[in-house]
């Protein structure tokens, strides 16, 4: 096998089931590692299983809502269900929390977010070519139902905190987007551009491509522990470019520490002024 193979091969990989599988054990972790996520287990599997199921496959779900299709399209895929659900319970139920403690081995779980984010490509390129055979060469569209089937599980993350009794409008990915939402975004523009024939790179190429950047990104990461986009320099030039400099929080913190400096001068000099019309009443009373 030659070196210039390699992308084309591994355009070919199915993903199930070994794939899927790290897809669903990375996912239900996830979920589980959710503030109240335990508790919604032992007082409603129903509802905790409708989550995780909702984490795993949370993408076919909004592309077929956005393509207008039966959102409960994914059910009918009764071995990938099975699996997940498998998954699920081993993850909530395993006696001494064993499955969950040995997938959260770090060699484990590197291993586990690598190959998610294999199924993220794979899942973002099955969107863009779904779009294209019901809106022909609509950019938009399949850019939305490309990002939508990649970044599913966290576009309606809100609905899935509803089904666990939790609101937090404020976690709406629209308002702060995470890392895995943007670089699927990313990622559906660019896929969108090559199956438009507007990006001069074979698919396979750019497949291959994009999944060594996700997972190399992915998995720095998680060793450094670090929260912090990629893209966060990109995003705050571009941000001062095209929609002006927000306030730093230091300028905000000086400017409250100045602000309350005032209203402390200005309560005392009218505490002062107080006090000198006190003594001048004294003295009119003492002449």
């Amino acid at each position: 096998m030659e070196l210039w193979q390699v992308p084309l091969l591994f355009s070919r990989l199915p993903m199930f089931p070994f794939f899927d599988l790290a897809h669903y054990v990375a996912s239900v972790m996830a979920l589980k590692e959710q503030r109240g996520a335990v508790e919604v287990s032992v007082r409603s599997p129903i509802a905790c299983w409708f989550s995780a199921m909702l984490y795993c496959f949370g993408g076919s779900v909004l592309s077929s809502l956005m393509l207008a299709e039966p959102p409960v399209a994914f059910l009918a895929k009764g071995t990938n269900i099975l699996l997940a659900s498998s998954v699920w319970y081993l993850v909530f139920y395993c006696p001494q929390d064993l499955f969950y403690r040995c997938f959260a081995f770090l060699p484990l779980r590197l291993l586990v977010a690598g190959m998610k984010e294999v199924t993220r490509t794979w899942k973002i390129t099955a969107g863009i070519a779904h779009a294209d055979s019901h809106f022909k060469d609509a950019w938009l569209v399949m850019v939305a139902v490309g990002w939508a089937r990649g970044a599913g599980g966290g576009l309606i993350s809100n609905f899935e905190q509803l089904v666990r009794g939790v609101w937090k409008p404020e976690t709406n990915e629209l308002l702060k987007m995470s890392y895995p939402v943007k670089v699927t975004l990313i990622g559906a523009v660019l896929f969108t551009l090559q199956h438009s024939q507007y990006l001069p790179i074979a698919r396979h190429n750019l497949v291959f491509l994009y999944t060594v950047f996700l997972v190399i990104s992915k998995v720095t990461m998680m060793l450094t522990r670090s929260a912090t986009s990629p893209f966060a320099p990109i995003e705050a030039a571009l941000g001062h470019m095209f929609f002006g400099l927000q306030k730093t929080p230091s300028k905000v913190k000086g400017e409250g520490a100045a602000s309350s400096n005032g209203s402390s001068v200005c309560d005392r000099s009218s505490s002062e002024q107080h006090r000198d019309g006190v003594k001048k009443r004294q003295a009119k009373k003492t002449e």
